[in-house]
């Protein structure tokens, strides 16, 4: 009897074991999962998307050659399918490099369609390197409900293609959240395989007439609640930090509230780290995935961006594009 009682307590004892372990492993799984990305555009130095010469396969190479080297990040979000971005899958893949492909969408509906079928062309090609897609980013914010349209023909044909890789249209979290408050669901729920939301409270100290001012030390906090608040809203779905960050220059400038006046944020190397940094560690705790934006500055960033603009590379937009130390 008393050897039987000791054999059942010795079984119960190894399940419960065996339990644990099975959870703490899926909890490592969950999380070794989790992706650490960099968004990655190569219009550098004098380059613009808007008009002259695009980025060239050299360039490209070494830009990435760049990150790889001095940077921890083996994950790039990238910005457009044409124009010689094509390139970057590859450049991606002999670089053992995963990528978030965006298909990027505007208001020239032939250029879509391009882009689209050219997204299409890519995602087959690279179906290993290419592990998440988006149709569009920020297109709500730029252009408000107009083409949303664009947004919805670009997953439709995607999924009629049959390309494998789950797909998403990128926004900020407040369009995500249907520009409400508390946060409701839009009409792009049901459509998406997963969400990826853009959170810069740099911005949002500056236009946001009821938030309050989020310091550098308090910025991974709160790219982390909005991310919370976008998953309670959409249950089940796999929810991505996909830009956040914040400038490092003009060294020590500050932005004010456009409302208040109130001085909230002061640009600096220092406190990019320190968001760039906490923010990783944070989500990592979590076993969520983020992308920092952005790999390196980009000087032809628009005028409504003011001086800061040019500046939210970790990596320089100038050679030797000197990175930031991890």
């Amino acid at each position: 009897m008393k050897q039987r009682l000791l054999f059942l307590t010795l079984s119960i004892a190894l399940l419960i074991c065996q339990n644990v372990s099975a959870r703490e492993q899926t909890k490592k799984t969950a999380k070794s999962d989790a992706l650490q990305c960099a968004a990655f555009s190569p219009y550098v130095g004098k380059l613009s998307p808007d008009y002259g010469a695009h980025p060239s396969k050299e360039l490209i190479d070494q830009l990435l050659d760049k990150l790889v080297k001095d940077t921890p990040f083996r994950c790039i979000m990238t910005y457009g399918v044409m124009n010689g971005l094509e390139h970057t899958f590859a450049a991606a893949e002999a670089r053992h490099l995963k990528v978030i492909a965006i298909i990027w969408l505007d208001d020239d509906i032939a250029v879509n369609s391009r882009s689209i079928s050219s997204g299409i062309e890519v995602a087959k090609a690279y179906p290993k390197t290419i592990i998440k897609l988006s149709c569009g980013s920020e297109v709500r914010t730029r252009h408000d409900y107009a083409f949303d349209g664009e947004i919805s023909r670009c997953i439709t044909a995607l999924r009629e293609a049959g390309v494998a890789q789950p797909v998403t249209t990128i926004d900020t979290w407040w369009e995500w959240c249907n520009r409400q408050t508390p946060c409701h669901i839009t009409n792009f729920g049901a459509q998406v395989d997963w969400i990826g939301i853009n959170v810069f409270p740099w911005w949002e100290n500056k236009y946001s007439d009821t938030l309050p001012c989020t310091p550098a030390n308090k910025a991974a906090d709160f790219h982390l609640a909005r991310v919370e608040q976008v998953r309670k809203t959409y249950p089940g779905k796999d929810v991505m930090l996909t830009e956040f960050g914040w400038p490092n220059g003009p060294e020590g400038s500050i932005e004010s509230n456009k409302f208040t006046r109130q001085p909230c944020s002061v640009a600096s190397k220092k406190n990019q780290a320190l968001v760039v940094k906490s923010t990783f560690k944070k989500l990592a705790a979590k076993g969520w995935s983020g992308t920092v934006f952005e790999a390196f500055s980009e000087n032809w960033k628009p005028s409504d961006e003011g001086d800061f603009g040019r500046f939210w590379g970790i990596c320089q937009g100038e050679p030797p594009y000197s990175c930031m130390k991890f």
